[in-house]
Formats: structure tokens, sequence, C-alpha cells
């Protein structure tokens, strides 16, 4: 074990240890960092490529494009009545006689087509820096050629938001996720999707009115027009005493020896409750509807 972040009176950090922290925090795979022009390539001729300031993180690697400046890559010139696809890749050396290790621009040309070009492979495709390999590939742009003319540069790693913007998107998911595990009388946008791809909406409504075999119980909704599909959710509908000492599920079932059921019926103008036994003020009606719209 080998203190890293501390004084040991000579130098004694090592780039392999700088990549295991970075692989840690950015992971393996290639990414984009969000920080100066983010790499963003420029056709500037049928054969030459600008690539602007930025920095690409790569199995703990750190490659830049100096701040304010650019790179510039030439590749062959296409050929006519031909496509093809030619790949720009970082490609790290590493010189173990000299224990020196570099980084560069790397182009590697794909073979013409008349169409549907392949994108070309990488001359190492499973390099691994940390394990000392001495050539790794990076695949970062593809160019796509149509006769000698550049038509247009994909950029294949992703872009890495910086931790600023990854707070916000956090906080912003966990703000709609207290909302969507709220229940009100409100609409609530739980998150979900019907078959349809719709979205499904939630509203809860609690009353203690009565509801007996003479007393069907409407509770109104006012959704006509609005809702589209329409269903009670039965894993959050329920009766219960004021004290909460009893709780039973709703609609609820005739069982053996009791006519104690309630059922519940529901259209987009309102909720029905009735039963053949008496439920009254002492009983808390709670139902859960949920529903796309039109």
């Amino acid at each position: 074990m080998e203190l890293v972040t501390g004084r040991s009176g000579k130098p004694h950090i090592t780039s392999q240890q700088v990549r295991q922290l970075q692989q840690g925090i950015f992971g393996a795979n290639a990414c984009i960092l969000n920080t100066g022009s983010m790499l963003t390539p420029e056709v500037q001729s049928s054969n030459k490529i600008r690539i602007k300031d930025g920095a690409l993180m790569f199995q703990g690697a750190l490659f830049t494009v100096k701040v304010g400046g650019y790179d510039e890559v030439t590749i062959n010139n296409g050929n006519q009545g031909m496509k093809r696809k030619d790949v720009i890749a970082v490609k790290y050396t590493y010189d173990s006689s000299r224990n020196i290790e570099s980084g560069e621009w790397a182009v590697v040309q794909g073979t013409p087509a008349a169409s549907n070009p392949a994108v070309p492979s990488m001359p190492v495709t499973d390099g691994d820096i940390q394990a000392g390999d001495a050539e790794v590939y990076c695949p970062v742009f593809v160019i796509n050629l149509d006769g000698i003319n550049v038509t247009g540069v994909d950029i294949i790693p992703p872009m890495m938001d910086d931790m600023s913007t990854i707070n916000k998107y956090l906080s912003e998911l966990r703000d709609k996720h207290k909302s969507q595990n709220k229940f009100a009388a409100s609409e609530i946008d739980t998150g979900e999707t019907w078959i349809d791809g719709k979205k499904i909406y939630r509203r809860t409504y609690i009353t203690t009115d009565p509801v007996s075999p003479s007393n069907t119980l409407t509770i109104p909704i006012s959704l006509t027009g609005i809702a589209d599909t329409l269903w009670i959710d039965q894993q959050n509908s329920f009766i219960r005493s004021k004290g909460g000492e009893q709780v039973y599920p709703l609609p609820l079932p005739r069982y053996s020896g009791s006519n104690n059921y309630v059922g519940v019926w529901i259209n987009t103008a309102g909720i029905r409750l009735f039963s053949d036994s008496s439920w009254n003020q002492n009983w808390e009606k709670c139902i859960t509807i949920k529903y796309t719209k039109k």
C-alpha cells in the first residue's frame, strides 16, 4: 500500500496512479468533457478537419487540445463515385525503453464502396493503457465522404456533463420523484405510461360520507372530455375506521359469512360506492384513480 496524496520527500506520483483515480470517477470508456469547445470538429476542406479545443477522458488518461487553440488533421482525398468512412482516433503510445507516454491524432482510413461503406476497425482493438500496452486507439470521429467531398462528421464518445450540471439533474430527478409519490385530490403525473404511450395521472379522494344499501355514495371527479382510459388504483384504495384500527381494501369483496362487501364503480363523471351493509361517518373511504388523457 502506498499513500499517493501525501509528501514522501521525493517525486512519487505516477501517471498510472492518476489514471486509477480518474478511471474510478469517469469510468474506462471514452467521454468528452464539458470544457472549452468540447473538441468540436469543423470541416475545412475535402481533406482537412479542424478540431477545436477541449478534453477527452479515456481509460483514465486525459487528452486535450490547448485552450483557445485547435488541431488540424489531414485525411486522404476521396474517390469520385465512391463513398468512404474514415476514423480520426486518439492514439496512445508507450515507449517502454524510454518510459515515455504520448498521445496524438491518428487517421484510420476506411475502404471505398459504392454504397454503405463500413467504419474501419482500429489497428489495436483491445488495448489497455493501465496494463502497459504499447499502443491503444480511441475512436473519436467518423468522417463521411461522398466522392471527394466530406458530407459530415459523427462524434463517437458521449459528452460528460460537469458536476454542477449532474447535481442539477439529480436535484430535479429527486424533486420529480417526490412529486410522483405524493397522493392528492389534485392531478399528479405518476411518471408512468400506458400501453399506448400516454402519460398516466393519479388523483386520490377521501370522504367520510356514508354508504349503505339505501345510499349509493357518489364522488364527482369531473374528468368527462379529459380522461381517455380510466381505472381504480386498487393498491392505493381502502376503507378504514377513523382511528385506523381496521382497514379493508377497496373494492371489498364478499367473503365467507359476511355481507360487508363494498363495490366501486367509476366513469369520467364520478366514483360510486355501493354496499349491502352500512358504513357510516366513522369509516374513511379512500379511492385512488389513475387515468390517461385524450
